[in-house]
């Protein structure tokens, strides 16, 4: 008999909502090379100046790598060592599992419809994705890379910012008010991979 009530008094008991899900090690080693990066500026430029030998015009040859078609070649490398040899140490990106989870999400959302939009199929923006799981303060941005797997390959992309008019995000990188990130990645249906990354001067979880 007092089997069956214990059985029934477990039955009742509400299931457990799922652990909430936490970064994968690359997601937390793109915030970390862009720290680096931010740090450092003059130490990583010798990632990038390892690069130049790649460039045949607008070919970029990587070991390993498929060859990319690039739309400045080596010129855009360039302006990037430039930028970081004369660019002013700023402080760390600290990571932030809230900022992480927003940017999977959005990740997510762009993966399966092969878009690189910073608006989400349900029409919202950074800030409004960033609101429903928690409250930001000061400045926030977003960035988004595609087709890098490797934390660092996926830092040198937005550094150099092939193409990217105003180099928007190189400069959301090496903003002096943003002071934490989250990185969240997902498959992408036309670059195979995709990683969103938020950042926000403060953001605080729900």
């Amino acid at each position: 008999m007092r089997t069956a009530v214990l059985s029934l008094v477990t039955l009742l008991l509400p299931a457990q909502a799922p652990a909430p899900e936490v970064a994968t090690p690359f997601e937390r080693a793109v915030v970390q090379e862009m720290s680096e990066a931010r740090m450092r500026p003059r130490a990583y430029a010798k990632h990038l100046r390892e690069l130049r030998s790649g460039f045949e015009g607008t070919l970029w040859k990587r070991p390993g790598r498929v060859p990319l078609r690039t739309e400045e070649g080596v010129a855009a490398l360039d302006e990037a060592i430039a930028f970081l040899e004369s660019a002013r140490p700023l402080g760390p990106l600290r990571f932030n599992e809230g900022l992480a989870r927003a940017a999977r999400a959005h990740a997510r959302d762009l993966g399966p419809r092969g878009s690189l939009d910073h608006t989400g199929s349900d029409g919202s923006r950074p800030s409004d994705r960033l609101n429903r799981i928690g409250t930001w303060h000061g400045l926030i941005a977003e960035n988004i890379s595609t087709g890098e797997d490797e934390a660092r390959q996926v830092v040198i992309q937005l550094l150099i910012d092939d193409g990217v008019p105003g180099r928007g995000h190189r400069k959301g990188l090496f903003n002096p008010d943003l002071h934490q990130a989250g990185a969240g990645s997902a498959p992408h249906r036309d670059y195979r991979v995709v990683t969103v990354i938020d950042y926000a001067d403060g953001f605080v979880l729900k």
